[in-house]
């Protein structure tokens, strides 16, 4: 955290996003730098980061009320499958053509198809864009992203171990997210939202903040028991405290954590990039990033123009949706690793992959905003 704190003063003088600074300082820092590598257990460090992950999805979720979400469930439910099927399948024939065996291919597929919410997210709040109706489109379809690519994870794995997949598990792994996300708006909604409410008249803000941090932990809990990624458990939870009354006292209560621990995350994924090694996976890893960036754009852009969308909104989600990569990047390149399906290198790849795409987010964005400010007259036309 020290170091940290030099970087993004350094940063905020250069008038840079925080998250460069925390990526600077855990490369500072790492096990893979010497001569200082103040860091030795990463474990502990991703451990917190982790949580870290949770509480900034929490807070994020509290921007997002269900009536906002179904606004735009529909189109980011179209657009998702699109453009992940879309980016898996033509990243896949790149790492085929590369010379990558089949399951390292769809492994990286899977992984490159993938858009990381917590980098995405924390660059649209730094830039003041985390309300905008291209942010409210991104978010959508980053729920429909998670829950394909966990559901397709788990399919690749039972290929790997048993070369064969059931239908049923297929069905099954399907109805799983569906129910989850169903039960949670649903009954909530209902029982959860009305509690939340009472709390906050009848208590102080202690007791508050440990009750709804307690929802979030518990929906994640309750996700990765299901074999689901924690940040649909969390995200959901700040989706029902956005239905509350009480959502704005929630965002002000929370936010301190959130920084905190979104700073250990990103320090952490500085920490765990070996630059010795990134003269050996950057042409791969750039390819990779190049055909994902341009698949994503071509498959989100007409989707959004067709659906009704003005062209500054569509090209601002398709820069949004697929500039980073990140934690479910390589929660798929580990996944694969621990069924023995891929080569050692591939998780070294998507480490490239996740430190180039996390420096170059923020730029990517912010020529979003240039290109509002310069069609704003034709924005306001539409």
């Amino acid at each position: 955290m020290i170091v940290a704190a030099v970087m993004v003063f350094v940063t905020h003088k250069l008038k840079q996003p925080m998250v460069i600074g925390y990526i600077l300082a855990g490369m500072v820092i790492g096990p893979f730098t010497p001569p200082f590598s103040l860091i030795h257990e990463v474990g502990t460090i991703n451990t917190l980061a982790e949580l870290g992950i949770i509480i900034l999805l929490f807070v994020i979720g509290t921007e997002f009320p269900i009536t906002k979400l179904r606004s735009v469930g529909r189109i980011s439910v179209i657009v998702g499958i699109a453009e992940s099927l879309g980016t898996l399948l033509i990243t896949f024939f790149v790492g085929q053509t590369l010379g990558f065996s089949q399951f390292d291919s769809m492994f990286l597929a899977l992984a490159m198809s993938v858009t990381s919410t917590v980098v995405t997210v924390k660059v649209l709040e730094e830039l003041n864009m985390i309300n905008e109706k291209s942010s409210v489109l991104i978010m959508g379809i980053l729920i429909v992203e998670d829950v394909i690519v966990i559901t397709m994870l788990g399919i690749l794995q039972s290929l790997a171990l048993t070369a064969a997949v059931s239908f049923v598990q297929v069905i099954l792994s399907v109805g799983i997210v569906v129910g989850f996300i169903a039960a949670i708006l649903i009954l909530g909604s209902k029982y959860l939202t009305p509690l939340i409410d009472k709390l906050a008249r009848k208590t102080d803000y202690s007791v508050l903040i440990i009750v709804i941090l307690g929802l979030a932990f518990g929906l994640s809990f309750a996700a990765i028991e299901l074999g689901l990624s924690p940040v649909i458990g969390a995200f959901l939870a700040g989706v029902l405290v956005a239905e509350s009354n009480s959502a704005g006292i929630a965002r002000v209560i929370t936010i301190p954590l959130r920084d905190v621990f979104a700073a250990l995350f990103f320090v952490s994924v500085g920490a765990l990039v070996d630059v010795s090694k990134i003269p050996l996976f950057i042409i791969p890893a750039l390819i990779l990033i190049v055909t994902s960036f341009a698949a994503k754009m071509v498959i989100v852009i007409p989707f959004l123009i067709k659906a009704g969308y003005d062209t500054t909104t569509a090209v601002r989600t398709g820069l949004g949706l697929s500039s980073a990569r990140g934690e479910m990047s390589l929660i798929v390149g580990k996944g694969g690793q621990d069924v023995g399906a891929v080569s050692s290198y591939i998780l070294p790849i998507l480490g490239v992959v996740t430190i180039v795409t996390t420096f170059v987010t923020p730029y990517i964005l912010k020529l979003g905003i240039k290109l509002s400010i310069s069609s704003n007259s034709s924005e306001d036309k539409k």
